[in-house]
């Protein structure tokens, strides 16, 4: 049996875990089994094991051989399946992936949001103007068959309430720029509000990046690329939005947040937190 059909038979909900085994799943304990020992399985960290629930849709998600290999090797340190299950993403949501790099995640969005749903990969025109690779980076994604729920946007953050509201905007390890030395010292307020404007009543903003040392505000955005998370919760929730939780799947302990994060030392490694907020209904 193909992971593919596992997952589609599998129950609406899978427990991470050894609790996995145990579940009523179709093909008895041998389909237990394979879910369990899944590539998006293996990705969950021990620490959440027997805790978060992952739907079918999400492992499917990663799961999904379109995906460049590059991004599949990658899974083991980024925890994808534990991160977007926190997120609450559903099929037929739209999603706004905030300045997305590679795509890395714009790809599992738009498996998750399926043809019900869509995408928006959304260089800001200001990044797009100093780094023009970030838009031809974004722009081959919906090129690939497999992701034609993808629409890029170049433009400016303001601008993207008039596409209509959206479910979830999601950016990752780029808050911290908000705060760079050659911006704006409120712009990351602004682009707050935007996001805040953006959203359905109800809707998601999800954060996650780099651990700075606490109480050190934004000092080390430009420099070490990390931000204090109390900083930041504080931050978002001055423009209206309700903390709506945080998970430790990407904290790590042996991290002292005073290094660069593209040292060779803690590269692809860092400290991360992952936080949610949610515009009021």
């Amino acid at each position: 049996m193909t992971i593919r059909k596992l997952l589609a038979a599998a129950a609406t909900m899978l427990l991470v875990g050894p609790a996995a085994a145990q579940m009523p799943v179709a093909g008895g304990n041998h389909a237990a089994q394979m879910v369990q020992n899944s590539p998006a399985m293996q990705s969950v960290p021990a620490a959440v094991q027997g805790q978060t629930m992952i739907a079918a849709y999400v492992l499917a998600a990663i799961n999904d051989p379109s995906r460049p290999l590059a991004d599949r090797e990658r899974d083991a340190a980024r925890k994808p399946a534990a991160v977007v299950a926190f997120s609450g993403m559903r099929p037929g949501d739209t999603v706004v992936d905030l300045i997305p790099g590679g795509g890395y995640f714009t790809r599992i969005f738009s498996r998750i949001a399926g043809p019900g749903g869509k995408v928006y990969a959304l260089v800001p025109a200001a990044l797009a103007e100093m780094y023009p690779q970030a838009v031809t980076a974004a722009q081959a994604v919906p090129k690939e068959p497999a992701y034609a729920n993808v629409t890029v946007l170049v433009e400016g953050v303001g601008k993207l309430a008039s596409h209509g509201q959206v479910d979830m905007v999601w950016t990752s390890q780029n808050y911290h720029d908000l705060h760079g030395p050659k911006l704006p010292p409120d712009t990351a307020v602004e682009v707050d509000k935007a996001i805040f404007a953006a959203l359905k009543p109800g809707g998601t903003f999800v954060i996650e990046d780099h651990v700075a040392e606490p109480g050190s505000g934004a000092r080390d955005a430009g420099t070490l690329h990390r931000i204090d998370p109390e900083f930041v919760r504080k931050e978002v929730t001055s423009v209206g939005f309700i903390f709506a939780g945080e998970t430790q799947v990407l904290r790590n302990p042996a991290d002292n947040h005073t290094l660069k994060v593209f040292d060779p030392a803690i590269r692809g490694h860092t400290d991360q937190f992952v936080m949610k907020f949610r515009k009021p209904i």
